[in-house]
């Protein structure tokens, strides 16, 4: 029997995938990487028995990077970046060990079925999947074809089944977009990136941002920003003049008339209107219109106006709001959230997605109506050709959703369900008063048919005071009229609504890739979130933007962006060569780069205004082992100690706390200790500013503390404070913390392991003896007489941590609470050798986990 091998982009997506098409009847198991199950069942394809084989992806599989020593951002020129930097694809989550698991469960598969997300993105992982996958398949006979692509737009039994009776092949041309895509915004980011942060974070202390990253999209994005925030600071009031007048209709009522010249900007000519209409005591009827109109049913549900709602009016940020969509999308609650598209195709089942919502409370007798008495086919969008406006695809309660993802959901039915309805129709009466000279109006509205906003009430017409019934010629007395003051105001802040709609407008990112944009520019303190989700640039986004205006505008201007992009979607459509897009759009912005460099002072000068100089900023903390003289301890990010006499600035662990260690010094290069902690219920460890930065020993790494130098006799090294190879990772060894009494613990080096043991003793030592079942140092303890746990009343006893069991009540395994899960602050993993390689003194091996190392520590470890 032959073999399907199926592959969707999530783990959930796959299970009901499967579900729909073995209807059911299937078995599950896990996969070799513990995060993607597998799912068989036997069914029928090209029209035999075969059996399938559905599993998934966690997104992309590979990442594009620069190879090794191009990661190097103090060795490598970054002007190298633009073209002599070879790049590769790495495995974007190498701890899922995705290649391996799509080796090994596509391995002698006869046929493979795509099902990733229909979009440019999901185009290109189908191709990181069969990369992996096609090698290890059955060899087809003769030009069988085995490769199929799965085109569908919502979880659905109908959209899914159709899918897979109308199998397709994957784009490679869409696929070549998103590739160079990411080569362009990798080259052309790295090198602005290293570049600007380099060179300001070398010269000025309270930049608070650890990265001051530039992007081909996000750039522009900022740009938008700024550009408001400079008009709203070069903004001058104007005064300005009304005249409003009232006029008695009923008894003890009266009409408010609208001045028919709007305003005046002079208080002169508006004072001679006022004292010409002032002698006029009776406002007489000039005409009377009653015109129907009608407010537009909206049109169909795209991305963009998904997201511009779910920050104006839900408070939801476009990558939460993003996030929410996906998650209701992979459990089959709406169609495909990425869509360009506000236009239903005329075979779409509008009847079908309608009747799924005939038993909510909220909007059920809307929709019985609706079903019974017809409904109203949608207005005509845009067809982007992609997928079809996002549409509710089956009933939910808000129990079951939950908080945002119900207040999302809600927001996406009630605009399908106003897209089936009738316009709002209203009567709109305009009367024409004259006092004097001047024309006067009053305008009401009276609702005929409230149509789609019954269903989306905050769009209804609002209710105003009724008009009196009157003819051309009617006179009604003056009641007041008066002179009012006012003046003209600035613009706000861009809102995130708006700022989605001018990115939409010019071209900048995708559907998929604004919410991204936007967020960055938020992470990196460019700008904060003010209430309203207004966007308030920070003095850094400011002076960034300001700065490329003055060196080259093209580098904050959309247009550069826009014709890049535009550029990418001919890729995609196979208009255009992906070589020479990439070779053309790389020469322009390698010019630009080398032009930036040069003209730096200029944004340089702009930075010397706004922040402090490296040396005039921070506190004095650690002794420098060259100058003996104090560093100071900058705290903004990222947090570093600088020596203004040396003119040196060493980088730190980020993310925790920095103090000085006891004012010991490091027996290699004489720099006082400083002790970096991530709190109370995390680890800490101390380090050496120098050797933090340039590693002493072969094999250390660049952002290593002392609890992972191989010094051979340095008391606060891994060689003499190891313990043991560490409980849960591979790599780490767990070492003693010599700070953490009287609540004793031992943290790994590499994860977050930490091991607390021997609460109130006196001391803690790491002996130069070894367990002889695990070659885990033994560890010598002192308790104080009167809070010794020791048997017969003993206070000192020295045994091995894992094996002994006078130990064994003793120590409890626990997770260091990180204020980050990366406190190392940007450094990333790190595969130096630690205690677990190499010699002890004395010609010992270091401490290895015992053969049944699981066994004894699920007795030893609570």
């Amino acid at each position: 029997m032959k073999t399907v091998f199926m592959v969707a982009e999530k783990p959930s997506l796959a299970q009901s995938i499967a579900k729909i098409l073995s209807r059911g009847n299937m078995s599950s198991h896990k996969g070799l990487n513990g995060a993607c199950s597998v799912h068989e069942y036997t069914g029928s394809f090209l029209g035999q028995s075969v059996r399938f084989k559905m599993t998934s992806v966690c997104g992309h599989v590979m990442t594009l990077d620069f190879i090794g020593k191009y990661n190097n951002w103090d060795k490598v020129d970054p002007a190298e970046l633009f073209s002599k930097a070879p790049t590769e694809k790495k495995e974007a989550n190498p701890k899922l060990n995705m290649v391996k698991f799509l080796q090994v469960e596509g391995r002698a598969c006869d046929y493979i079925v795509l099902w990733l997300d229909c979009d440019k993105e999901g185009e290109n992982i189908c191709f990181e999947v069969l990369d992996a996958v096609l090698p290890g398949m059955t060899k087809p006979h003769g030009t069988e074809r085995t490769v199929y692509r799965a085109k569908f737009s919502s979880i659905t039994d109908t959209d899914i089944c159709n899918a897979m009776n109308c199998l397709g092949e994957p784009n490679r041309n869409e696929a070549l977009s998103v590739d160079a895509r990411q080569e362009l915004d990798l080259r052309i980011g790295c090198a602005f990136t290293r570049f600007q942060t380099k060179y300001f974070q070398g010269k000025y202390g309270n930049l608070d941002s650890s990265l001051i990253s530039f992007g081909p999209c996000q750039t522009p994005t900022l740009g938008f920003c700024v550009e408001r925030h400079d008009k709203i600071q070069s903004f001058k009031p104007e005064m300005y003049w009304v005249l409003q007048a009232k006029v008695n209709h009923e008894k003890e009522s009266s009409l408010t008339l609208e001045w028919d010249r709007v305003r005046v900007f002079d208080r002169e000519i508006a004072q001679m209107f006022l004292n010409i209409t002032k002698t006029a005591r009776e406002a007489k009827v000039e005409s009377v219109s009653k015109k129907e109109k009608a407010k537009q049913r909206p049109l169909a549900l795209n991305t963009v106006e998904m997201l511009r709602v779910a920050s104006a009016s839900l408070g939801m940020g476009p990558q939460h709001a993003m996030q929410i969509a996906e998650r209701l999308y992979t459990q089959g609650y709406i169609s495909y959230p990425r869509t360009e598209t506000t236009h239903y195709p005329e075979n779409f089942d509008l009847k079908g997605s309608l009747r799924q919502q005939t038993n909510n409370p909220y909007w059920a007798e809307t929709v019985k109506t609706l079903l019974s008495e017809g409904i109203n086919r949608p207005r005509k969008g845009h067809d982007a050709g992609d997928h079809p406006p996002i549409t509710p695809m089956r009933a939910a309660t808000e129990a079951e959703l939950g908080g945002d993802g119900w207040r999302l959901y809600e927001y996406i039915t009630r605009h399908f369900i106003a897209t089936l309805c009738a316009d709002c129709k209203y009567l709109q009466t305009t009367i024409s008063f004259s006092i004097g000279p001047e024309h006067f109006t009053c305008i009401g509205k009276m609702v005929i048919s409230p149509g789609f906003t019954e269903i989306m009430p905050w769009q209804s017409i609002p209710l105003e005071e009724s008009l009196p019934n009157c003819e051309k010629g009617d006179i009604f007395p003056v009641s007041d009229i008066k002179l009012l003051e006012k003046q003209t105001n600035p613009p706000d802040y861009l809102t995130e609504a708006e700022l989605i709609t001018l990115m939409e407008k010019h071209g900048i990112g995708t559907d998929a890739s604004i919410p991204v944009h936007i967020n960055n520019i938020c992470q990196r303190n460019y700008v904060t979130v003010e209430s309203g989700r207004r966007l308030k640039p920070t003095n850094l986004g400011i002076v960034l933007v300001h700065g490329y205006y003055k060196i080259d505008a093209e580098l904050v201007l959309p247009t550069i962006r826009s014709a890049v992009e535009k550029q990418l979607n001919l890729i995609a459509q196979g208009k255009a060569n992906y070589h020479q897009v990439l070779e053309h759009t790389l020469d322009i912005f390698k010019r630009k780069f080398h032009y930036f460099v040069d003209s730096i002072a200029g944004m340089d000068e702009l930075m010397e205004v706004s922040f402090s100089p490296l040396a005039a900023t921070g506190k004095p903390l650690s002794r420098c082992g060259k100058c003996h003289r104090f560093m100071k301890y900058i705290q903004a990010k990222p947090s570093r100690l600088h020596c203004s006499h040396c003119d040196e600035t060493y980088s730190l662990p980020q993310n925790g706390t920095i103090k000085l260690y006891k004012e010991l010094r490091c027996p290699l290069d004489d720099f006082e200790l400083v002790l970096w902690s991530s709190g109370s219920r995390g680890k800490s460890y101390p380090l050496c500013p120098y050797c933090y930065n340039h590693p002493p020993f072969r094999d250390m790494k660049k952002g290593m503390g002392c609890n992972e130098c191989t010094h051979p006799t340095c008391q606060h090294s891994l060689s003499m404070l190891g313990i043991g190879q560490c409980v849960e990772c591979e790599n780490g060894v767990l070492v003693l913390d010599p700070t953490s009494g009287p609540k004793w613990k031992m943290a790994c080096n590499k994860c977050n392991v930490i091991v607390h043991f021997f609460e109130n003793a006196h001391k803690v030592r790491v002996s130069p003896e070894t367990c002889e079942s695990c070659d885990a140092a033994l560890v010598d303890v002192d308790f104080n007489k009167a809070k010794s746990p020791l048997p017969g009343d003993e206070t000192q006893h020295s045994g091995c941590v894992f094996c002994d069991p006078v130990f064994q009540d003793l120590v409890e395994l626990k997770h260091a609470a990180m204020r980050h899960p990366m406190h190392r602050g940007g450094q990333g993993k790190r595969q130096g050798r630690g205690r677990g390689k190499g010699r002890r003194p004395g010609g010992r091996l270091n401490p290895k986990k015992p053969k049944d190392k699981m066994a004894a520590l699920a007795a030893y470890f609570v």
